[in-house]
């Protein structure tokens, strides 16, 4: 049982199938080789063995012996028709009397004939007296000439088998070991390694392979610098309001924060424990939204339904900031398929992010339009705006957090990463650039529906 496993290891191979291959194709040729080869051979020899014949009988009939009645003279292969039929020579028994008419009549014969189970090439040349000379050569004196020639062709065919065996062999280490090479390289990166060195390859479809593994070997990297510095930055953003309810909560218990100050304290604990609440909240929407069960319910409506209940939700938030909150949408309906509920999340945290960045005394548009087989919801505000660096990585997790932080107001770093998410989800698309006049516009473009919801 020891030596069981790595004997199938060895037999599951490419390797060594491809020996095998190698060998079975090898052996498969020199076989068809080797029949065709005795065929051809067998013809050969009957051809000549029949010219042959012909030849002699010939030399006979112009020698005259046959008229003399010399039948000593022709051998045992031999035998001599006469005018009036009759047969005699050692070879009499296989001439029959088809053969006879036909050397009566001056045709030449050329046959294959039978005589006690054996098996003989007949040849009969008509003489000029109306009888003629038969040759006979039995097929298995043909066959025994033979043997030495089919033996010289059996070690060529062998031969042959043995080379393209080792060639086989050959070929299997040249694709083996660089395939061999690249599985090590991909356990090397599925142990944790980076950046791992592949070498190019001679052979297109295995530099394919080795392509691929240094595609995943960058995008694995890429995305583990990601995380790490996604780790960082949340490490940061809980530390910060854990930092202020732990100093607060420290002082009030040490008895330092006088009891006029007490009430302020308890303000700022619940807003810093707010903060670090929607930062948890905002985790796990992401880690939802990544999992495999996550759900969603199209349905159809007018999308001016949903733009009116996110204006109702924020207009306090947007007075009490002192920016105006409006919308600009079109006479007639949106109308959308899709889950409305994901579609007002998305909304929810794009004005979120407009009012997080807008200057008091500005306004926060969102608009709708209707575009060809779509339908376009977009927020725009006229904040401190997206530069041509920073639209191709807006949507991406903590990229313009960590890039503005300290310089602008910023929330978790997460709210547009999950508004992208949450639109891939839903099949649509959102993209953000600068705006017209200043500011940031990001808009998010839908699957238009004929027959809309009607509101509720």
């Amino acid at each position: 049982m020891t030596g069981a496993a790595p004997r199938r290891r060895l037999l599951g191979s490419l390797s060594s199938r491809f020996v095998l291959v190698t060998f079975a194709v090898a052996l498969i040729a020199v076989l068809v080789t080797a029949l065709v080869a005795v065929q051809v051979v067998q013809t050969v020899e009957e051809g000549q063995a029949r010219q042959q014949l012909k030849t002699q009988a010939a030399a006979l009939i112009s020698s005259g012996r046959a008229s003399a009645g010399r039948l000593a003279a022709v051998g045992d292969r031999f035998a001599v028709v006469s005018p009036d039929g009759t047969v005699t020579g050692a070879a009499r028994a296989f001439v029959g009397p088809k053969v006879v008419r036909d050397l009566k009549a001056g045709r030449t014969v050329s046959t294959t004939t039978t005589v006690n189970g054996k098996d003989a090439v007949l040849v009969g040349i008509p003489g000029g007296d109306g009888g003629g000379i038969v040759g006979v050569r039995k097929v298995a004196d043909i066959a025994a000439g033979d043997s030495e020639l089919l033996r010289g062709i059996l070690l060529a065919l062998v031969i042959g088998l043995v080379v393209a065996t080792a060639a086989g062999v050959l070929l299997a280490r040249l694709l083996g070991r660089p395939l061999q090479r690249l599985a090590d390289g991909a356990r090397a990166l599925a142990g944790g390694r980076r950046r791992v060195p592949i070498e190019a390859q001679p052979v297109a479809e295995i530099e394919d392979i080795a392509q691929a593994l240094r595609t995943l070997d960058t995008a694995l990297a890429t995305s583990e610098d990601r995380q790490r510095e996604f780790l960082l930055s949340v490490s940061h953003e809980i530390r910060t309001p854990l930092t202020a309810i732990r100093g607060y909560a420290e002082a009030l218990a040490d008895g330092v924060i006088p009891p006029d100050g007490v009430a302020e304290a308890g303000r700022t604990l619940s807003a810093e424990s707010e903060r670090l609440r929607r930062f948890v909240d905002d985790l796990l929407e992401l880690a939802r939204l990544e999992a495999d069960e996550f759900t969603i319910a199209p349905q159809r409506f007018d999308a001016r339904d949903t733009v009116a209940a996110v204006l109702r939700a924020w207009s306090g938030a947007s007075g009490g900031a002192g920016v105006v909150l409006r919308a600009s949408l079109p006479p007639e309906p949106l109308g959308v398929e899709t889950d409305e509920m994901r579609l007002r999340q998305i909304l929810d945290g794009l004005v979120e992010n407009a009012l997080r960045v807008a200057p008091a005394g500005s306004e926060i548009v969102v608009t709708g339009r209707i575009l060809p087989g779509r339908v376009e919801v977009s927020v725009r505000d006229r904040g401190p705006g997206l530069s041509a660096e920073d639209a191709p990585v807006a949507f991406d997790r903590g990229a313009l957090h960590a890039r503005y932080r300290g310089a602008r107001p910023v929330g978790t770093g997460l709210g547009l990463s999950i508004a992208h998410t949450l639109a891939g989800r839903l099949g649509a698309t959102i993209d953000a650039a600068p705006a017209d006049g200043g500011g940031a516009v990001f808009r998010v473009t839908l699957r238009s529906s004929d027959t809309p919801r009607a509101a509720s």
